[in-house]
């Protein structure tokens, strides 16, 4: 008997921004894969198994997970925000394509999540109002001068940037090298904003300007959007400013 396996978005972290959905699979789940933080983010059931692992771990996860579900387990694998956007829905149909024959039997759901830069949007205001991308700066899994491609063609074409995966400790340079190749493109003035940990305790947003921006303003924990050229920031005395990006556009076509 072939189980199902499940993929998961648990939001950016808090408990309220998680889909009634998603808590459901989760809690009749028989068996939760993940990175461990993000499987601490549930509370353990004493008919549950969990299996964690590391962050690097996807493809390795993604096995275990589908040879789970081949036995006739319910399982599910969690992951934060979305698990489409940069998250382990990809890494499970990349395991799956690459896997033994019987895998493909194995009953699939990707139950979708609040991802990290809906959430900080939210904060702030509407900075993805209107046409926007979102771009890894992780640099593991394709050549940096790819993304400093795309960082600069993607300002030029006029989007909104959300930036994912901006820094760790073995990459501590590549957020200001990324600024500065959206700054031969963009304004100085662009509004740019530092979403850390979107509504969890320790939730730190800021907004500066493009030509203040530091990689040094930010962590792993951390989601970035840069604004494009029509993206407008309203200052509200006494309150916090909003970003948004107009819902139009007066850019002439190229």
């Amino acid at each position: 008997m072939t189980g199902k396996l499940s993929v998961v978005g648990l939001g950016p972290g808090n408990p309220h921004q998680l889909t009634p959905e998603a808590q459901e699979v989760v809690r009749t789940a028989d068996d939760l894969f993940g990175y461990g933080p993000y499987l601490d983010r549930i509370p353990a059931l004493p008919t549950q198994r969990r299996h964690a692992s590391d962050n690097r771990q996807e493809l390795q996860r993604a096995a275990e997970a589908l040879k789970a579900a081949t036995e006739g387990r319910i399982v599910a694998v969690v992951s934060g925000g979305d698990p489409g956007v940069f998250g382990m829905a990809a890494a499970v149909c990349e395991a799956l394509e690459n896997g033994p024959p019987e895998w493909r039997q194995v009953e699939v759901a990707i139950i979708p999540g609040v991802s990290a830069m809906l959430a900080v949007a939210a904060r702030i205001g509407a900075p993805l109002g209107h046409d926007f991308c979102a771009i890894s700066l992780s640099d593991n899994l394709k050549p940096w001068p790819v993304i400093e491609q795309r960082l600069e063609l993607a300002a030029t074409a006029g989007f909104v940037i959300a930036l994912y995966n901006p820094i760790s400790r073995a990459r501590p340079w590549q957020l200001d090298r990324a600024f500065d190749k959206l700054r031969t493109v963009l304004p100085e003035t662009t509004p740019v904003v530092f979403g850390r940990a979107a509504g969890r305790p320790d939730e730190r947003i800021a907004v500066t300007r493009l030509s203040a921006a530091r990689g040094s303003d930010a962590d792993m924990a951390t989601c970035i959007i840069v604004g494009s050229a029509e993206t407008r920031l309203i200052e509200r005395p006494g309150n916090t400013p909003l970003v948004y990006t107009p819902r139009g556009s007066s850019r002439p076509a190229a």
